[in-house]
């Protein structure tokens, strides 16, 4: 089984952090630019904390067990200046290991977003991909106030559900892992997913 699915244990400057099956994602706009995501476990604690710089060229993104940001547990680093297919390396900050990349699919993502999943040695294991055609195109020539949703697959088998829920002043998503039995998906990756969507699906509404 390749290094981005193995089941690990919890980390130990998180330990329980990366164990929940489901998490909560707030992200609050600030007033001009620029946005800050707050992850919660599902006793309603914080379990982890990103904030986004606005204008940045080339997206590095940093994940924290909580605001004061002196713990850092994930990065989220594009491979070159941002464009429409780029490829975001997934790296654990504290043992500096790689564990696999997320890769947008440019051109198909014009009418219906999609992720790959990478392996460490950039192998396809995975796919993200938003819920229905129908509901992607209603988003991007009517309205984007249709709430979105993605299903994360390994292989055939569903490892994860990404839903976000309608408020226009407060991002809400329910990111759910409990169908993933077998820990087909290292949870780090999962969670470094649905940051990198809330940020780039973020800014294109």
């Amino acid at each position: 089984m390749s290094t981005a699915l193995a089941p690990r244990s919890p980390s130990d400057l998180a330990a329980g952090r990366f164990g929940q099956k489901r998490y909560v994602i707030r992200r609050k706009f600030f007033k001009i630019f620029g946005g800050a995501f707050h992850i919660y476990d599902e006793a309603g604690g914080l379990a982890f904390y990103s904030k986004m710089k606005a204008f940045k060229l080339k997206e590095d993104l940093r994940i924290f067990t909580d605001e004061d940001m002196r713990e850092e547990v994930l990065n989220i680093k594009a491979r070159s200046i941002i464009d429409f297919g780029a490829t975001y390396d997934i790296t654990d900050s504290k043992t500096g290991e790689r564990l696999g990349a997320l890769r947008r699919k440019g051109l198909k993502s014009m009418l219906r977003d999609e992720w790959l999943v990478l392996d460490a040695r950039d192998q396809e294991v995975g796919l993200l991909q938003e819920d229905s055609l129908m509901l992607a195109m209603v988003r991007r020539l009517l309205t984007n106030l249709v709430p979105q949703t993605f299903s994360g697959t390994v292989g055939t088998t569903q490892v994860l559900s990404f839903r976000q829920h309608f408020n226009p002043f407060i991002q809400r998503i329910s990111l759910d892992f409990s169908m993933d039995r077998l820990n087909q998906l290292d949870r780090r990756m999962g969670i470094a997913a649905a940051v990198l969507l809330c940020a780039i699906e973020g800014r294109q509404q």
